[in-house]
């Protein structure tokens, strides 16, 4: 979705496809793909991208947010 940016909470809603890093994985960039279960950051803007909880389990701030197509 080329508009929607990880950075701004209000375009991340529970059961979103998106692809996050992990806090292990800042490093390296590696993207790990889920649906948003729960959103974990409160400002309604994060220079890093909002984190979230996915269905896994998994936790990380959103890098790109996926198309419903």
């Amino acid at each position: 979705m080329p508009g929607l940016s990880g950075t701004e909470r209000k375009n991340i809603v529970p059961g979103l496809a998106v692809s996050i890093v992990l806090k292990q994985d800042q490093r390296s960039g590696n993207l790990t793909e889920g649906v948003v279960k729960d959103i974990l950051t409160k400002s309604p803007h994060h220079p890093h991208g909002i984190k979230v909880r996915l269905e896994t389990g998994e936790v990380g701030r959103v890098k790109e947010i996926h198309d419903e197509e």
